[in-house]
């Protein structure tokens, strides 16, 4: 956000309030100070993934695997033209949050990110007969994939109407458990309220605490299973292609997804199809925000015609083939059975289940409730995302659109404009994830600041001006209004005012917009800020979607030049994109729980830095984005009161 006055068509000198504010936060005040903060250690990422290739590299020539390992590289969504990056990563090992023991730490330790190795190296001993094991334990995956996609009552609970169905685990283990006719009577004795001898001690509810001498030495990890069934616009053999493609798959999921590696492919197709894939992938999971842990999964997926129409695609854990006393999620078979709907112009019904086992201990408090529930990771959370991109391959290919004030933005312009919006929100979920490569530092603890995170990021090339880092900044907190409160107010131009610092005191217009769902909320828009009727002091590019799962608004700013490029069908590579924006997650899951409904607000702002990774961070640096993340959230808490003032009063 530093960087936004570097992109103005003018300068902002009319501001009179908060004008120190912005000089401090435009200059990125990054100059040299004499109370500084050591930066700290490197992240070993780099050394971590040149060592993972050499180790593919011999997996792959013991195991003849059919095709090459690809490295899913991230998707430069903020330099100039195509050139590629790196992300420099800093640690500060003053800072409370990155403690060992911290609740909130969310970033991979070394040996977590050295387990991709370790997989592999276990692979490549009796190549033949691990081999052998990973196509037993993918077919017996699909059988139960296929299982817990059909089935009803007694195996799934539906939680309230129409919510996501969750796994009965007592039902479970009667479906697909090993155990005997002792252990059926103990069940039993459990369903009655019985004292019991518990076999599992994932599956039973905290009522029925485990007793201490049947506790094992290690924390177990705690099981979330979820179901969800929708009708998707699009043909099942492309749905198919998409999850199979671990390139395509993580770039459409990014909002889950934070990166996905292809290892090796055990086997391959035979008749130019999907049918009887089996591919070794690792991949990171994560929502909206550095304060809950990334899920970190190695796996193998396979891909099966089940039925005539109907598809299987299912992911399952290697780690009981290749045990790891550190494993901390494991996907158990997990993913969708696709079926075409026939007369129905290539749609499909997606039924999707999510089965996993992960350890819990690092959650933020603000985000337990929905991460316990189940609902964060939800299987609801996989289809809707599926929705949204077919919303948004539709609204690429329409040949007209709704604007604002009868302005026609042209066809090229229209898909340049949605091609730059659509990386621009990719990099926000990237900015702001929790995956290893994102090596997050907390204030010291002398700000007083809480949950604040900040990081640098990637290299920003600007014609005519040497390169330099970005910083990202980021917190969560609680707002207590309504996701859709709270989503409406942020995206709107009329109240952009009243949070951004950029903005006050200024007229803000939407100067046009692209509809990219049947939400005429979820929009691609054009804001234009004026200081005076006849003077443009900023454009930003802006999108904003919500659904069922949760809310974002994204944006960029742009200089008059830039945006004109872009709405007459310029290369969308060419602008310079500084992602900020918002993400938005319930307070607690909906329809559950007493007492009104809130919202947990994930703000995040990416700015200009001249600092490189290796130098020491000013003071005034971490002062700047104390007062930028505090003044923004007080502005929004102090609106959201006025408003909800205002409604209690109209009542």
């Amino acid at each position: 956000m530093a960087n936004m006055g570097e992109n103005r068509a003018n300068g902002s000198g009319n501001i009179q309030q908060d004008n120190n504010l912005e000089e401090l936060f435009n200059n990125a005040g990054f100059d040299n100070s004499q109370n500084i903060v050591e930066a700290g250690e490197e992240d070993p990422v780099g050394g971590f993934q040149a060592a993972l290739m050499d180790e593919i590299e011999a997996a792959d020539y013991h195991l003849g695997l059919d095709q090459p390992p690809e490295m899913n590289p991230e998707e430069n969504a903020i330099l100039h033209g195509n050139e590629e990056f790196s992300s420099p990563s800093l640690y500060n090992p003053q800072s409370p949050q990155n403690s060992p023991g911290s609740e909130s730490s969310t970033n991979a330790k070394p040996d977590q990110m050295n387990r991709a190795s370790d997989l592999l190296m276990a692979v490549s001993i009796g190549a033949e007969l691990n081999k052998n094991k990973i196509i037993e334990q993918a077919i017996g995956a699909m059988d139960e994939l296929v299982k817990m996609a059909t089935m009803g009552e007694p195996l799934w609970q539906r939680q309230g109407n129409g919510g996501t169905e969750t796994l009965n685990g007592i039902q479970y283990l009667r479906e697909f458990g090993c155990f005997d006719a002792t252990m059926e009577d103990i069940i039993r004795m459990v369903e009655i309220g019985e004292p019991e001898l518990i076999p599992s001690f994932d599956y039973f509810p905290p009522d029925n605490p485990t007793p201490t001498f049947l506790k094992p030495e290690f924390e177990p990890l705690n099981i979330e299973a979820s179901r969800d069934t929708g009708l998707v616009n699009m043909n099942a053999m492309n749905i198919v292609e998409l999850l199979m493609d671990s390139k395509n798959w993580s770039m459409v999921f990014s909002s889950i997804v934070s990166r996905a590696t292809l290892l090796g492919v055990i086997l391959d197709t035979v008749d130019g199809s999907c049918n009887g894939v089996l591919q070794v992938m690792t991949a990171e999971f994560h929502q909206s925000t550095p304060l809950i842990p990334t899920r970190q999964s190695y796996f193998a997926r396979y891909c099966k015609m089940v039925a005539h129409g109907t598809w299987g695609v299912v992911d399952v854990s290697l780690e009981n083939l290749f045990p790891c006393p550190q494993i901390q999620f494991k996907r158990r078979p997990s993913g969708c059975l696709v079926q075409q709907v026939p007369n129905n112009g290539g749609a499909s019904n997606v039924t999707w289940v999510e089965h996993v086992e992960v350890d819990k201990k690092s959650l933020h408090p603000h985000f337990r409730p929905i991460v316990n529930s189940g609902f964060a990771f939800s299987a609801k959370r996989w289809i809707a995302v599926l929705h949204r991109h077919c919303q948004w391959v539709a609204t690429c290919m329409a040949t007209t659109t709704p604007t604002d004030a009868g302005v026609l933005i042209p066809q090229p312009g229209r898909e340049s404009m949605l091609k730059v919006a659509e990386k621009m929100t990719r990099k926000f979920f990237m900015n702001i994830s929790s995956c290893t490569e994102n090596a997050w530092m907390g204030l010291p603890s002398n700000f007083g600041a809480e949950d604040v995170r900040f990081r640098f990021g990637n290299t920003l090339t600007v014609p005519g001006k040497p390169p330099s880092n970005t910083l990202i900044i980021t917190t969560s907190v609680q707002v207590p209004v309504p996701v859709n409160v709270l989503f409406d107010f942020l995206r709107n131009e009329h109240s952009r005012h009243k949070w951004d610092l950029l903005s006050k005191e200024r007229l803000v217009r939407e100067l046009a917009y692209v509809i990219t769902g049947e939400n005429p909320q979820n929009r691609v828009s054009v804001l234009q800020v004026n200081s005076s009727p006849n003077k443009i002091e900023i454009l930003y590019l802006q999108e904003s979607y919500t659904d069922e799962t949760g809310s974002y608004i994204v944006f960029t700013p742009m200089d008059t030049f830039a945006m004109s490029l872009i709405l007459n069908g310029g290369n969308p590579n060419d602008p310079c994109i500084l992602s900020s924006g918002f993400a938005i997650l319930p307070d607690k899951p909906p329809g559950q729980g007493d007492g009104p409904e809130g919202s947990i607000l994930t703000v995040a702002f990416q700015s200009a830095d001249n600092l490189s990774s290796n130098e020491l961070i000013p003071a005034l640096t971490l002062k700047t984005i104390d007062v930028i993340l505090s003044s923004t959230v007080a502005s929004i808490r102090d609106a959201m009161v006025l408003l909800a003032n205002r409604q209690f009063a109209r009542n």
